[in-house]
C-alpha cells in the first residue's frame, strides 16, 4: 500500500479512536534462504563448539584488600515527558540513602547525567561523607571530570567545573 493511501485511511480512522501502527517486518529473504541450506533430516548434527571455560564451575571472588567505602551510583534521563535524575549513596555498612528529582527544565541527557552526579555528591556533602566512590554509566562525565578530555559544549562547561568544586 502506498504512503499515501495509509496516512489517508490513518486519518478516517482516527474519528472512530482506531490508532494504527505500522508493524515491523523480518528480512523474510534471508529466512527463506537459511532453511534450505540448513535443513533438519535424520543426517543431522548440532553444531559442536569448544568454550575455553566451560568447565569452569566455581570462581571465587578475590578479596578486597582496601577499606570498604562509601558509593555513589546516579542516572539521568531527558525524554519527552520530562528529565528525571536520581542518585543513591550507599554507606560502608550497606545502607542505601536514595534520592530522585524531576527538572523542569530543558536539558540534554549528558546535561542530565551531571544534575545527577551532583544531586548525589551534594547529598554526601550533606552527609558529611569524607570520600566517595563515585559510580556511573556516562563514561563522557567521568572523562571529563578527571580532566582527561575536554569539554567543547558550552552547556556542559559549568556542569563540569560545579563538579570539581564539589570533589574538592
Amino acid at each position: 500500500m502506498s504512503t499515501g493511501r495509509l496516512a489517508k485511511w490513518q486519518i478516517l480512522l482516527t474519528e472512530f479512536d482506531i490508532i494504527y501502527v505500522t508493524r515491523t517486518t523480518m528480512k523474510a529473504q534471508a529466512l527463506a534462504d537459511h532453511l534450505p541450506e540448513n535443513s533438519v533430516d535424520e543426517e543431522y548434527e548440532p553444531l559442536r563448539t569448544y568454550f575455553p571455560d566451560e568447565e569452569v564451575m566455581h570462581i571465587d571472588e578475590a578479596e578486597q584488600v582496601e577499606k570498604p567505602s562509601w558509593k555513589l551510583f546516579f542516572d539521568g534521563a531527558a525524554n519527552m515527558k520530562g528529565v528525571g535524575i536520581g542518585a543513591v549513596l550507599i554507606s560502608e555498612t550497606g545502607h542505601h540513602y536514595p534520592v530522585t528529582t524531576q527538572l523542569h527544565f530543558y536539558c540534554t541527557n549528558n546535561m542530565a547525567q551531571y544534575e545527577a552526579c551532583i544531586l548525589g555528591l551534594r547529598l554526601g556533602v550533606d552527609m558529611g561523607v569524607p570520600e566517595v566512590l563515585v559510580l556511573g554509566d556516562l563514561d563522557l562525565l567521568v572523562h571529563q571530570i578527571q580532566r582527561e578530555w575536554e569539554t567543547w559544549d558550552l552547556k556542559l562547561i559549568p556542569y563540569r567545573k560545579c563538579l570539581h568544586d564539589l570533589c574538592q
